[in-house]
């Protein structure tokens, strides 16, 4: 009886201890009210866009770099860092890109055709660890015509070209004769996005500060800080209580954060997925009835109703079900115990010694599921999987690991049996770097998935310019991978941020200044980051626009 108690004693006393820790990082951060604080669940792992392949580094290098061209908010390609472009199209189709001028890096040092061609170049060398490098593999070369022009030629017709140019643009002059890898340049980088980098203490927070000299004006912001904030049950504290400013939160958390008065609680489909990923090199995996048969056994209905509370739907593939080339002909799974049971016989996994779970060849159905540790849904998604299949013979052991711990130690070196995680997509349908078998080395194909089909219809679906011609190959796309089930497609979950009322937009019309709240759009809530404000003499606005 007493070592019951101290069992359950220990962890109550880790709670308590970690949100002291909290509490005393956000004390110690400057109260400077013009600023957003950005609860991050992960810390980054390089400030760098060559080599960045999270969200957590994503977030951050978006704001310290750009792409020659980007998204607006209504999802239309837009310039960046290049001011025009023209588009020449045959066997081999030409891009020329005219660059803006006048851009400086933040050291000061002026942005040329040169730091383009230096970035190409590093993406596509072998030594640089990085998954980009399929965006770029058809580009036969990269000229410069002039300081602030340059063409890029590729060898064959290439749909996501565009788009593959959104990358941050990295600084020839202070990584040229680097070891891009491993130097310093990656945990202090040098941009010319709307802030610079100021300060980045592991698992506790990155400042960034405005830039005086961006090119598209001054952000309104003085600094933004993201603070690692590894537990959504804490993140939703530090929102309520004025640590931090933005977090995205999880579906138990909506209804409350949406009656609190100081917070806009915003909502709309996510441009992404959420899956329990298999490794396919595992020979538990290898059997497509086996993929087929766990995804029958999850009761991925009940996923959505109970865990998301309704804010979602159940995925049937690839793609998110409310984009121009999503396969609405494919139907989800059902839940089926019995069919899963079925399947597994035929794959040969019986329950041969009574014990409950299945065996084949005198080895038990048995494998670890992992996934990151902190959030909430995944945990409770590893226990209802564990659960539900137990019912079928199938033993998962569910383990939670830190994000980075989770991403270096299993992810990226395919140590792992099967995983519980999301992707957030483009735009653009190119599903290449995830589903072709070339990627499957250095590419983001981490659960080694080979089929001669789909590798012939992504190199197709990259040549072909003609949305409804795309939208036959991802269709067919669609059907294979629901078939073969290299992931049991979970749900296509509503992105929900939460962002303190205090803040506001400003836009400039004439010579008058209109303040309004912040707005979602199709590209999602930061798109305009750089006009977010927090005025000095109110907590905020509105719902209505005013002019001042």
């Amino acid at each position: 009886m007493k070592l019951k108690l101290v069992l359950l004693l220990i962890p109550g006393f880790i709670i308590l201890i970690l949100v002291a820790s909290f509490f005393s990082s956000r004390k110690s951060l400057d109260k400077n009210i013009n600023q957003l604080v950005i609860g991050s669940i992960g810390d980054a792992s390089y400030l760098n866009p060559i080599l960045s392949q999270d969200t957590a580094s994503g977030d951050v290098n978006n704001l310290v770099f750009n792409g020659l061209l980007k998204y607006d908010k209504d999802l239309n390609l837009v310039g960046d860092l290049a001011s025009s472009w023209k588009v020449t199209g045959g066997k081999e189709p030409v891009i020329v890109f005219n660059l803006r001028k006048g851009v400086k890096w933040h050291d000061g040092v002026e942005f040329t055709a040169e730091d383009v061609r230096f970035t190409f170049e590093r993406v596509m060398d072998k030594k640089t660890n990085t998954v980009r490098r399929s965006d770029f593999e058809l580009v036969k070369e990269v000229r410069i015509l002039g300081r602030y022009k340059l063409r890029v030629r590729y060898r064959e017709p290439f749909s996501p070209g565009l788009e593959s140019w959104g990358i941050g643009i990295v600084p020839k002059h202070l990584l040229a004769g680097e070891d891009i890898n491993t130097a310093a340049f990656n945990r202090h980088p040098v941009g010319t996005g709307p802030f610079r980098f100021k300060e980045w203490v592991s698992d506790e927070k990155i400042i960034l500060v405005a830039n005086d000299d961006y090119f598209e004006g001054r952000p309104y912001l003085d600094r933004i800080i993201f603070r690692i904030i590894p537990e959504t049950s804490l993140s939703e504290i530090e929102l309520l209580t004025g640590g931090i400013d933005y977090a995205g939160i999880y579906a138990h958390q909506y209804e409350r954060m949406k009656a609190n008065p100081d917070f806009r609680v915003y909502k709309r489909p996510s441009l992404g997925y959420t899956y329990i990923g298999y490794n396919l090199e595992n020979p538990l995996f290898k059997d497509k009835k086996v993929r087929q048969a766990l995804t029958y056994a999850l009761a991925r209905e009940e996923i959505v109703d109970y865990v998301l509370y309704g804010h979602g739907v159940a995925a049937t593939g690839p793609f998110p079900n409310h984009m121009w080339y999503y396969n609405p002909q494919v139907m989800p799974y059902a839940y089926s115990p019995e069919k899963a049971r079925q399947l597994l016989a035929e794959a040969g996994w019986t329950d041969s010694n009574g014990d409950g779970i299945l065996d084949k060849e005198g080895k038990p159905f048995r494998f670890i599921l992992i996934t990151n540790s902190g959030n909430d849904v995944r945990r409770d998604i590893a226990v209802l999987a564990q659960r539900q299949w137990s019912k079928i013979g199938v033993e998962a052991i569910p383990r939670l690991y830190e994000w980075s711990t989770f991403l270096n130690s299993y992810i990226n070196p395919k140590n792992f049996d099967a995983c519980i995680l999301g992707w957030s997509l483009s735009v653009d349908p190119d599903g290449y770097s995830i589903w072709h078998s070339s990627q499957i080395k250095d590419g983001f194909n981490f659960v080694s998935y080979r089929n001669e089909e789909v590798d012939r219809l992504l190199v197709l679906g990259r040549r072909e310019y003609g949305k409804e011609k795309r939208r036959a190959i991802y269709h067919r796309i669609h059907e294979i991978l629901a078939e073969e089930q290299p992931y049991t497609f979970l749900y296509v979950a509503e992105a929900m941020p939460v962002l303190s009322k205090k803040f506001i937009a400003v836009e400039q019309l004439d010579d008058k200044k209109i303040y309004r709240p912040i707005k979602m759009e199709k590209s999602g809530l930061m798109y305009d980051l750089i006009k977010w404000y927090v005025p000095q003499e109110s907590s905020g606005i509105s719902d209505q626009w005013s002019v001042r």
